[in-house]
């Protein structure tokens, strides 16, 4: 028992190591990816002078009795790894993901390998061996070198692609990491701009109705008048100036909510039976415009097409980051769920954004009541309050 206690706390101690080492790697992946990207040219000299101070170790003093006919052919032997590199990195990976058949890539990689090879063999038989060993010495013609493919193989194409690998693997790397983050970076453009683009789509009938209706009052002197004009105000306020960040007080929004319910009871009349309940242990902050995108498609299909006595009910709840959201309203059968689903469908795509995997939402029909019920992990989106808010509005 105890073998398997240990057995299980080593485990989970290799997991937190492993999930450690990845958290320090990723931010050094970054500022490699952002220096790389703001300094091209030095980072590649960067990169060719640390592989240069990392394979000379490669060479024996005693093989080549000084330090500077080391260099010379050190100085060889990175430049053709710099040509191998680029002729992978710039001309071979390119086409072998766009390629759509890859034999042509193979054909290509294997002629220019060994045109690089053969190149790299007569550089030192014609060049370096000349310059560094004492004549006389028997040499090899271009024809016998070009000939001898083995030799090419097991020598030159490992000594002259050793380090093209490791830098082919990190501008794939680094290209990745810039793919990730331009999708990062679009996603959250496409974010806001469908968040503007919800912002807009506060229905103009609406602003309409409740225009001409606060017209109406304006003209008997109704004492509502001035209420009326406040609280659409407010919506406008909010709507206009206040949304402008991802997310927004939850308070703010049952605000918003209420006014909202106000000023279309002046359109609707006594025929409009509306109840708001909402209880919430802190003041959260939510996406903004999305719970009253819901009231409104309510309003909209519901009490807009009810020739009956309509009724809308809305329930709020907030309780430990969870946050649970149902509106209910009555429609005339065969009227609602097609009509409702469009305007649905647009919410559940700024859902997608805004809590990918943090939310449900669900839609259910039955007796002629059309059902929205959307739960929200806001662990991420809260600050803590000390007070309970609670309170219920009924219009009748």
């Amino acid at each position: 028992m105890y073998r398997y206690a240990f057995l299980l706390r080593s485990s989970t101690a290799q997991i937190r190591i492993g999930k450690n080492c990845i958290f320090v790697l990723m931010p050094l992946i970054e500022r490699i990816a952002k220096f790389s990207s703001a300094h091209r040219f030095l980072s590649h000299i960067i990169f060719w002078l640390v592989t240069s101070i990392v394979f000379l170790n490669r060479y024996d003093i005693d093989e080549y009795n000084d330090f500077h006919k080391i260099l010379i052919r050190h100085a060889y032997y990175i430049s053709f790894t710099i040509i191998a590199s680029y002729f992978l990195t710039y001309l071979i990976i390119p086409r072998l993901i766009t390629a759509k058949t890859y034999y042509m890539v193979a054909v290509y990689f294997l002629v220019g390998s060994y045109i690089i090879c053969v190149c790299s063999r007569i550089v030192v038989v014609h060049v370096l061996e000349p310059f560094l060993r004492t004549p006389p010495f028997g040499q090899e013609t271009m024809l016998e070198i070009a000939m001898d493919v083995p030799k090419l193989i097991t020598h030159y194409f490992p000594l002259t692609f050793s380090a093209a690998w490791i830098f082919a693997f990190i501008k794939l790397i680094k290209e990745q990491y810039a793919i990730q983050q331009h999708k990062l970076s679009l996603e959250k453009e496409r974010a806001e701009t469908e968040l503007k683009a919800l912002k807009a789509q506060l229905n103009p009938h609406f602003l309409f109705n409740t225009l001409n209706n606060i017209y109406s009052l304006s003209l008997v002197n109704s004492p509502i008048t001035s209420k009326s004009i406040a609280g659409l105000s407010e919506i406008l306020d909010h709507v206009l100036y206040r949304c402008n960040g991802m997310y927004v007080p939850l308070s703010a929004e049952i605000t918003l909510i209420k006014n909202y319910m106000e000023l279309e009871k002046l359109r609707y009349g006594g025929r409009l039976e509306v109840n708001f309940t909402h209880k919430i242990d802190d003041d959260a902050t939510v996406a903004p415009l999305i719970l009253l995108s819901l009231v409104e498609n309510a309003f909209k299909h519901g009490a807009g097409e009810d020739i009956g006595d309509p009724v809308i009910n809305i329930d709020l709840k907030l309780s430990e980051n969870r946050f649970r959201f149902m509106v209910s309203n009555s429609f005339m059968p065969g009227r609602q769920k097609e009509k409702n689903r469009i305007g649905i469908n647009n919410i559940t795509k700024q859902l997608q954004l805004l809590y990918p995997k943090q939310y449900d939402l669900s839609i259910t029909t039955h007796d002629n009541i059309f059902v929205v019920l959307l739960h929200i992990n806001l662990k991420n989106n809260t600050s803590k309050k000390d007070k309970i808010y609670e309170s219920k509005v009924s219009f009748s």
